[in-house]
């Protein structure tokens, strides 16, 4: 607890801090005589306290001036007046204090209870802005969506499909749990999470999925994101896909790997259960938790360590070498593959039998249906970063 008491008596200060040290003996209580400090500046922010306590008699600091500034920031602490007269008291609520009381006839066990109402106000108004996770109950609840049923989950993330109340249709939310104490596995989680927020809330793109909401708590985050009732493209993959649709989604997919390559992004992660469908036949590109920003000199994952999907992956992220854009674009074209003959072109019984196999093994062919392709298919797919297209606009230009 942070609290912040203002006033000019000195005495006075010294009895609200013993009231307060009673409920709350670790609280950081910061007790200011306004006169020293002068009048309020246009900048205070309430100096990141949980709760702020002032008298009426404050002066050269205007106890409206701070009941104003509360009203205007939603970071700013809950006021508590302590009134002059039980006539002030009205007036003063009327205000927007979070709770008065009469300075003068001050009772231990109701001004504290008074105190942890306005607490218990401010977090049920701080709720109304976030989503909670429940370990023990394991439940969840957010402001203005009602939830449906849980799509996926891990024991550090959940993805829910949730109805809006504020509009038609679903949406989709994706939480992750920030559980810094339970492993390392779980602090990286939460960063790459972030990380994925930050790195789509930067793009409006047709083909990249659209974030409605994002928050933050002491131990979660969520994206609130759009819903794809048509599932992945693994869907239509199985379902088999024509010719001319695998050339659409080609170019829908190349067009997001432009836009997220011209930012300095990475995706690293393209896969069909990362390329989500919409009831249009449009495609969007999901799932940033692997993105990485092409500016930076450090994986954020260490040294050596792989990520991804090896049925996807290009030869030199497959041994944990550097990667570039040309990495997402020899994705794009094992995923050309698949769409095309519905299978994968490399197999084996193990993921180090496949990251060896893109590393050594010829390009398969397409067959005689699809070979005016097979020469886009090996550029995009060719072990030596060098040989592929150099972007996704070359990929783009390539394309009938």
């Amino acid at each position: 607890m942070k609290i912040l008491v203002l006033d000019n008596d000195a005495d006075f200060r010294r009895l609200l801090m013993h009231h307060l040290s009673i409920p709350w003996p670790d609280a950081q209580v910061s007790a200011i005589a306004p006169v020293t400090m002068g009048p309020l500046s246009d900048d205070f922010s309430g100096a990141g306290a949980d709760l702020l306590i002032s008298t009426e008699r404050i002066r050269p600091m205007s106890l409206d001036k701070i009941l104003q500034t509360a009203a205007t920031k939603s970071a700013f602490p809950p006021v508590v007046v302590l009134a002059e007269t039980a006539a002030d008291v009205p007036e003063w609520r009327t205000r927007g204090a979070a709770a008065v009381m009469v300075r003068a006839t001050l009772k231990h066990d109701a001004f504290i209870a008074e105190l942890r109402a306005a607490i218990r106000a401010r977090q049920a108004l701080a709720s109304t802005n976030s989503l909670f996770f429940s370990a023990e109950e394991g439940t969840l609840a957010a402001r203005g969506y009602r939830f449906v049923k849980k799509l996926s989950g891990t024991d550090y993330s959940s993805v829910y499909l949730a109805q809006s109340e504020r509009e038609l249709g679903y949406k989709v939310l994706k939480v992750v749990r920030h559980l810094p104490d339970f492993s390392d596995k779980a602090d990286e989680t939460f960063n790459r999470f972030l990380q994925e927020y930050e790195v789509v809330s930067t793009l409006r793109h047709p083909n990249i999925v659209q974030i409605a909401d994002f928050g933050v708590g002491d131990d979660h985050a969520y994206i609130v994101m759009e819903y794809f009732p048509e599932g992945d493209l693994r869907r239509r993959i199985r379902t088999g896909m024509s010719l001319d649709d695998a050339l659409v989604a080609m170019r829908e997919l190349a067009s997001a790997l432009a836009a997220i390559h011209a930012v300095g992004i990475l995706h690293r992660d393209l896969k069909p259960g990362n390329v989500m469908c919409r009831r249009d036949g449009s495609c969007a590109l999901i799932d940033f938790g692997l993105a990485k920003q092409l500016r930076l000199t450090a994986e954020m994952t260490g040294t050596g360590e792989i990520f991804g999907t090896p049925y996807y992956m290009s030869p030199e992220q497959g041994h944990a070498r550097d990667v570039d854009a040309r990495s997402d674009l020899y994705s794009l074209g094992i995923l050309f593959f698949e769409m095309l003959t519905g299978r994968k072109p490399f197999t084996s019984d193990n993921p180090m039998g496949i990251i060896y196999k893109h590393s050594h093994e010829p390009r398969p062919s397409l067959g005689d249906e699809f070979a005016a392709y097979q020469a886009l298919f090996e550029m995009l797919t060719a072990i030596d970063p060098a040989d592929r297209y150099p972007s996704a606009d070359a990929v783009l230009e390539a394309l009938p």
